[in-house]
């Protein structure tokens, strides 16, 4: 029987992952692609000392997710990214679900309260919920993380030293709203030192991807390259939505004293074993409604990500999505073994792949793009702009973006979030103004700038379609909701067929 509930507490003995051996390869495809039990044990609770296998294939509505690990399969006992060493009873795995693209869907959260009457540590009250005061046992409580995925963010205010250096704010924040009373109160709010904003969980698949550099410096703040104090590498910033932490190491430490609430630090060993695992994950759609999506030379898929190298621009000899060129033209041999539907869904991603690349519109009033980089506001580009990296569609440049998506007033309305007032106490912001308000401040959480407001870090568009919502606070309910904002935000004109070739086309990456 599936584990519910609140499963082995603080059950931690071992820190390193083990490979495991032929009995573990024979246990692994129970789970593998085509297993038997792949469909009913989707979720991975914390300690259940499952293997992960080399290969894992979990359904969605758009196909199937793939997840490759390099050297596996991995025995989870005693894994510290599997086994609950925190205080909540949570693991890593708990909000970095496999099926979910090692992020987690609002749905999977949806099937998780109803399996277990809100008794699992996913709803611990720190983050799981909307705000620790609230009643825990009501579904109300967790509305922001059953109905748009969002875990609870505590951002110390002012912010925290960063790269060793005091940071002074050169703005004021003030709660205008706060309907879930974790910006108010007896201990909450910036008055008492604390921010709380809310937002979805990065997925952690991919890595070498996420932490690749193609300049040594941020051209969206103008700005040198931090890099790693132990090794020397520059910091590619794309680990965290407002860039909190810079290194795998920060991000596990900042994870394991909040979210998982850890009376103690991770040890080296442990934190060594998490990046081990993390560093070997690769996760993408590996089929679509057209069928394997590397198949008849589309080359998708993680094996593709597992193989290639990180870090490339698109070029005219690859360029972005490029994998989906051989979709374009189907032979006479595939047409002969597809559906007319595959056929057509086929020619649709092909289709999405140069909309995306070429299709161009004004992008304006985006700070990080039309400040700094020198292109003007309003300049002319397509989707290829900021998402450049092959095989990823990752920003090969580093640093955070605002495309409006957390500040009015180009944000959706939300009645359920926060809504802070900004007050730049020097320069204005360059599109805002002197005020500005907005749901989540993003990278200024961190930087304390009045032009860093609304500022967050681009995600990652592999195996976008196992973890809706979209966007860092779940304001796109699916990939449509996606398009539809960026054709509100720059009126770009998509045609129907436009919208539909690039819903298609994320459908599969």
């Amino acid at each position: 029987m599936k584990r519910v509930g609140q499963p082995r507490h603080l059950r931690f003995a071992k820190a390193l992952p083990v490979i495991a051996a032929a009995g573990a390869l024979a246990a692994a495809s129970a789970y593998a692609s085509g297993g038997e039990s792949a469909a009913d044990e989707r979720w991975w609770s914390p300690g259940e000392g499952r293997v992960f296998p080399e290969v894992l294939d979990y359904e969605n509505e758009h196909g199937t997710l793939r997840t490759l690990l390099v050297g596996g399969p991995l025995d989870t006992e005693g894994h510290p990214f599997f086994e609950p060493i925190s205080s909540n009873g949570r693991a890593c795995v708990t909000c970095h679900q496999p099926a979910d693209g090692m992020s987690l869907s609002a749905a999977t959260a949806r099937e998780r309260w109803d399996a277990t009457n809100g008794d699992d540590p996913l709803f611990a009250a720190y983050d799981g919920s909307n705000c620790p005061t609230l009643p825990q046992g009501e579904r109300a409580s967790h509305s922001l993380l059953l109905d748009r995925g969002l875990i609870r963010i505590q951002r110390q205010w002012p912010p925290a030293p960063r790269l060793g250096e005091e940071v002074v704010p050169d703005f004021t924040i003030e709660v205008v709203r706060d309907p879930n009373g974790c910006n108010s109160g007896a201990e909450y709010g910036p008055e008492n030192g604390w921010i709380s904003v809310y937002r979805r969980p990065r997925p952690i698949g991919n890595m070498k991807y996420l932490l690749a550099v193609g300049f040594n410096f941020d051209p969206k703040q103008g700005l040198a390259l931090p890099r790693d104090p132990e090794t020397g590498d520059y910091l590619s910033g794309n680990l965290m939505s407002d860039n909190r932490a810079f290194t795998l190491k920060e991000q596990m430490d900042d994870a394991g004293l909040t979210h998982l609430e850890m009376l103690r630090e991770l040890t080296d060993d442990e934190r060594d074993a998490i990046k081990a695992f993390e560093m070997s994950l690769f996760a993408a759609q590996q089929t679509g409604r057209g069928g394997a999506v590397d198949d008849g030379g589309a080359q998708g898929g993680p094996a593709v990500l597992r193989d290639a190298e990180p870090g490339e621009l698109g070029s005219i000899g690859f360029p972005v999505w490029g994998e989906f060129a051989a979709w374009e033209e189907i032979s006479e041999e595939d047409r002969a073994r597809l559906t007319p539907e595959q056929v057509e869904f086929r020619q649709s991603v092909a289709r999405g792949a140069r909309v995306f690349r070429d299709r161009t519109f004004l992008v304006s009033d985006a700070a990080g793009v039309t400040t700094q980089m020198g292109f003007g506001n309003p300049f002319r580009v397509a989707c290829k702009m900021c998402h450049n990296m092959t095989r990823m569609g990752n920003d090969v440049a580093p640093g955070q973006v605002d495309l409006g998506t957390t500040t009015l007033p180009f944000a959706d309305h939300f009645g359920d979030l926060p809504l802070f007032r900004i007050t730049c106490q020097n320069d204005p912001h360059p599109y805002y103004g002197r005020e500005i308000l907005t749901y989540d401040p993003g990278f200024a959480l961190s930087t304390g700038r009045c032009a860093d407001v609304g500022k967050i870090t681009l995600q990652s568009m592999r195996g976008l379609a196992a973890r809706a919502p979209y966007f860092s606070n779940g304001s796109a309910a699916d990939l449509r909701a996606v398009v539809d904002y960026y054709e509100r935000r720059y009126n770009i004109g998509y045609t129907e067929q436009e919208k539909q070739d690039l819903v298609n086309l994320m459908s599969v990456l």
